[in-house]
């Protein structure tokens, strides 16, 4: 391919994105913290346009071109309709091809930055990257936006599964003492994609081959902090060459300030310190509408104040008495950052995606989880049963009685006051690795130097 041998003068750098999820914006934000250290760098920035278009919203481009995006093709076939449950084919039809689409992107960018490309970032699930960085004999970054306890499990797949007998109906009780660390953990806590009846599918075939191909990588990055959970950290740092934690990005490169549309901050501070409960699944997957009317009764029934940053329309979902309380606020958009920085927050209903889940840490808040898929169960049991800093609903799932037993325990007992102390505890440690000398920022300034060296 044309992006083969650069120049020796190349400073051009490549970044594959995986356009989905939370998984583009913490690269972008990464590639800007690179720009600003590195300007002499330019990067081009590769993903679909739908993806491009909601992380680049408002900035163009970044740093007098120095970020420039750059779309590839999403692989959707002419005349698609995305409805409801589709959202795992469209990532799976994005996989299919994704490599050569990644490749005419790249020389693309090569053509209209004028320069061939001297290093490759990429999201560490394009394990294909490794081969593509071999052929031009560049280095390669990979960025792990998840926890490290799942890229664990994730480059442990063989052993596991050679502990744990996937086709038997009691696997899932099985305990994780085999592997140092995780005796508070079940088989039924992993990713799914770990113990699938077959890895030839699209998703446990990618992460699988990742694990297999992470030994190649030239840096392993991670948005996370070496802090919050040292056994893993000391593990990942004896398997991973230049294993780095650069997190948490929100705190470590905090972004501007989002405009606050729907009036949350001010609404938050007419409340109490550790009084409102915050609700958020994230923007990929939402509870099903028996599960949010569960919720909405719960709510009304606590009596608690609640924001509420709900996906669709809450007239079409909620019980007509859940908008109609003084207590609550419901919006289609809030700023996460800030509202779990502000007092008046005593707990977080989240998904337990990993960037929700270092959000709350920031903002010293306690969890309380409702997972979906991938790594969000394993994240909330190690919220629940490693770190303490939050409770699971009852069976995993939305009721009204767990919900109301879960409002209880955070908000209203002394073990929720200990979830508090340990959250904040963790909060003081994340902010202190974001310091100029914290072992975050330290870890950026090697990770600088890898780049540059690199190109």
């Amino acid at each position: 391919m044309s992006t083969s041998n650069p120049p020796e003068t190349t400073k051009h750098v490549a970044v594959l994105a995986f356009p989905f999820g939370t998984h583009a914006g913490p690269l972008l934000t990464l590639v800007r913290k690179l720009s600003d250290a590195a300007p002499d760098v330019r990067f081009s920035f590769l993903s679909t346009a739908k993806s491009n278009d909601s992380i680049f919203s408002g900035r163009g481009s970044i740093g007098d071109d120095r970020v420039k995006r750059f779309d590839v093709g999403d692989g959707l076939p002419e005349g698609f309709v995305l409805g409801p449950g589709k959202q795992m084919e469209v990532m799976e039809l994005f996989l299919e091809g994704a490599a050569e689409r990644f490749k005419k992107g790249m020389e693309a960018a090569a053509r209209e930055m004028g320069e061939g490309i001297g290093c490759l970032i990429s999201d560490a699930f394009y394990w294909f990257v490794g081969e593509m960085a071999e052929e031009m004999k560049v280095g390669w970054v990979a960025l792990w936006t998840s926890g490290p306890r799942p890229l664990l499990v994730h480059l442990c797949t063989d052993l596991i599964r050679q502990h744990i007998d996937i086709k038997s109906s009691g696997s899932r009780e099985k305990s994780l003492e085999f592997l140092p660390g995780f005796s508070e953990l079940q088989a039924g806590d992993l990713p799914e994609e770990v113990l699938s009846l077959s890895l030839d599918s699209p998703f446990p075939n990618m992460l699988h081959k990742m694990g297999h191909h992470f030994p190649q990588v030239t840096s392993v990055l991670i948005n996370s902090f070496e802090e919050i959970d040292p056994q893993i950290h000391n593990q990942l740092n004896s398997t991973l060459r230049n294993y780095l934690n650069i997190g948490p990005l929100n705190i470590l490169s905090p972004p501007p300030p989002p405009f606050d549309d729907h009036a949350c901050l001010p609404w938050l501070d007419n409340h109490p310190p550790n009084s409102v409960v915050y609700i958020s699944f994230g923007g990929f997957l939402s509870p099903p509408p028996h599960e949010l009317a569960a919720l909405a009764e719960a709510l009304q029934e606590s009596k608690i104040p609640f924001l509420w940053s709900f996906r669709g329309i809450p007239e079409e979902k909620l019980p007509k008495g859940i908008l109609e309380t003084g207590r609550g606020k419901i919006v289609p958009w809030a700023p996460q950052v800030q509202i779990l920085m502000h007092s008046s927050v005593g707990a977080f209903v989240s998904h337990g995606g990993w960037n929700s889940i270092l959000e709350s840490v920031g903002g010293g808040v306690p969890m309380i989880g409702r997972p979906f898929l991938g790594d969000q169960r394993m994240n909330l049991k190690t919220v629940e049963n490693v770190w303490g800093i939050g409770v699971g609903l009852e069976g995993g799932v939305v009721s009204k009685s767990g919900v109301l037993k879960a409002f209880g325990k955070v908000l209203g007992s002394e073990e929720g006051k200990l979830m508090r102390e340990k959250v904040e505890t963790l909060r003081d440690l994340a902010h202190k690795a974001a310091e100029s000398v914290g072992s975050s920022s330290q870890n950026f300034t090697r990770l600088v130097e890898i780049v540059t060296k690199s190109i």
